[in-house]
């Protein structure tokens, strides 16, 4: 299977839908099978993006870019 690559912008995307779904009492598995996605992938993307906001977001990858040169 193809590896698909989510920008910053639709991560954040689908945690927020995430996060709204969650407070409506589904579980994780459904929600990240629903999303096309891993829970591992949900969960790390929680632990990487979460609280952040499109732009801080945008601007983290900006450093990492920035740093691995």
């Amino acid at each position: 299977m193809a590896r698909k690559r989510y920008t910053p912008e639709q991560i954040i995307g689908m945690l927020r839908e995430a996060e709204v779904r969650l407070s409506q009492g589904e579980k994780v598995g459904a929600i990240s099978r629903s999303l096309g996605i891993s829970e591992q992938s949900y969960y790390r993307w929680r632990r990487e993006y979460g609280g952040l906001k499109v732009s801080q977001a945008r601007r983290l990858k900006d450093f990492e870019v920035i740093g691995s040169d």
